[in-house]
């Protein structure tokens, strides 16, 4: 499908695609672990599974960026789709952990394919027709979009299994199919709706090939770009932040709660109801991101250093909440501080890269978000072991006041590092 869309246009493809794309995400996610302890898989084993998709989807982070950068947004997002939809299928019949394995694995590959092209696609598409359009109120959009889409299909995987004539691994493996089916769904509306920005290598085997050879080049001018401009540094710094915050709330969250309503499964109910209210929380603030904006003037240090601070004290309120409507409460108001400060920073971010290496930028983005949640996995439950649930929560507090601290570097240069001749004059020094 070819033609030029108008911003608006291009704003809702975003946002109807983003929320679609998180839909069976979402469907997914209450019966996943189930199903595989139905099988036979124990938590050790799950973890170990949970554990390769985070492997594949780092080790294949930039070169898929890159990948979108050389050969264009629409084949690298319409192979992602199919990439989930093989991986929920192959979870669907799995059950053995090798075949759990690869099916987390296909879903990894999945996840680092769809990390940035969809988001840059709508910028490029924006930016094509006016280099200065204002896109916050776009990424806010698709930032409650993803919210929704995954707070939907939640209800819909957890309350699927019961609704079926069929009982425990059966049933469970239901919503997967349906998944499935949703994940298809986003591939064809991806052909239909995502109107190519640049020309490419051409089409076919040739335009792969040459796609190819150009992604080291895409990644490694990145890398330069990167490396040279604090701004990028910085916004780095605080996605590797709040991955590490995440980490604290969503790992220890389910325990914390449990601890405070006296049992694993009253725990689990609750949680499950904390989690949807978060989600609708998170797209409330992401609506908000551009109201939010006006009133600080435009100033995304005074936004994301404001709303950080009260985050950590969201944070700090759901450690030491005497009971579960208190933690309850704080938590749900966590996610809307966060969500309310993101598109801001994907704004400026955006600000600071052109097209030719936008998607790369966003994977880059979305990898230090990673490294922050592998760090938490690795050191917040040590530290929760030895010193109780509370010490580890409040270290997400302690990483949010952080965050805070970086956020006061986050002002604009008046030279824009987004501008073509600044990004050519980059990619040619030399890395360092």
């Amino acid at each position: 499908m070819n033609g030029v869309l108008t911003p608006e246009q291009a704003r809702r493809r975003f946002v109807g695609l983003t929320a679609l794309r998180w839909l069976p995400v979402g469907v997914a996610v209450p019966v996943s672990v189930l199903l595989a302890t139905e099988r036979g898989l124990s938590p050790a084993d799950i973890g170990v599974t949970v554990a390769i998709y985070g492997a594949v989807t780092l080790l294949l982070e930039l070169p898929t960026g890159g990948l979108a950068d050389a050969i264009g947004h629409r084949p690298v997002l319409a192979l992602s789709g199919l990439f989930t939809t093989a991986g929920l299928l192959t979870m669907a019949v799995a059950d053995s952990m090798l075949v759990f394995s690869i099916a987390w694995a296909l879903k990894g590959v999945a996840r680092a394919l769809d990390s940035g092209p969809l988001e840059a696609w709508f910028v490029d598409t924006v930016h094509r027709g006016d280099p200065d359009a204002e896109i916050t109120t776009g990424l806010s959009r698709a930032a409650a979009a993803d919210a929704a889409g995954l707070t939907v299909g939640a209800v819909l995987g957890g309350v699927l299994p019961l609704l079926v004539e069929r009982d425990g691994a059966a049933a469970l493996a239901v919503p997967l199919l349906l998944a499935a089916g949703f994940a298809v769904v986003h591939v064809v509306a991806v052909l239909l709706l995502v109107v190519p920005v640049h020309g490419g290598h051409g089409s076919g085997a040739a335009a792969l090939r040459g796609g190819l050879r150009d992604v080291p080049v895409v990644v490694t001018a990145t890398v330069r770009l990167v490396l040279h401009e604090r701004l990028l540094r910085l916004l780095l710094a605080v996605s590797l932040l709040v991955g590490l915050v995440l980490t604290s709330l969503e790992l220890l969250g389910p325990l914390h709660f449990a601890e405070l309503s006296g049992s694993a499964e009253v725990g689990s109910a609750v949680f499950g109801i904390v989690t949807a209210v978060s989600f609708a929380a998170a797209s409330v603030g992401s609506l908000l991101a551009p109201a939010l904006g006006r009133a600080a003037g435009g100033s995304v240090v005074l936004v994301s250093a404001g709303t950080s601070v009260l985050a950590a004290g969201a944070i700090a309120a759901v450690a030491l909440a005497p009971g579960v409507v208190v933690a309850a409460v704080a938590y749900s108001v966590f996610y809307l501080l966060n969500a309310s400060a993101w598109p801001l920073r994907k704004q400026l971010m955006h600000d600071q890269t052109t097209s030719a290496q936008r998607s790369t930028t966003v994977s880059a983005s979305s990898l230090a978000l990673m490294v922050g949640g592998l760090l938490g996995n690795l050191l917040l439950p040590r530290l929760a072991d030895s010193s109780g649930l509370p010490a580890g929560l409040l270290a997400g507090a302690a990483g949010m006041l952080l965050l805070a601290v970086v956020s006061l570097g986050l002002r604009a240069d008046r030279r824009g590092a987004g501008s073509e001749a600044a990004v050519s004059r980059v990619a040619r020094d030399p890395i360092g």
